[in-house]
């Protein structure tokens, strides 16, 4: 279901959002329905990379090594 919004931009971004949608042969609410889409889906692929890359680190293998050192033998004062 679509649904209207309204904003409020300037005059000059007006104008030349005007000029924008008229070289390629569409309109000012096609320009931001298409950017505001772009940037969604964007965000949504952004959010499943995060998710599925906290999950990988987490499944990861352990490399073994151990620490053997203390912070503290590191910086002698």
């Amino acid at each position: 279901m679509k649904q209207n919004i309204t904003i409020s931009l300037d005059k000059e971004v007006i104008r030349k959002s005007k000029i924008l949608a008229a070289r390629r042969d569409t309109s000012i609410s096609r320009l931001l329905a298409d950017s505001l889409e772009r940037a969604v889906e964007n965000e949504d692929f952004y959010e499943a990379a995060r998710r599925s890359g906290l999950h990988a680190m987490k499944k990861a293998f352990h490399l073994g090594g151990v620490r053997r050192w203390k912070r503290e033998d590191l910086y002698d004062r």
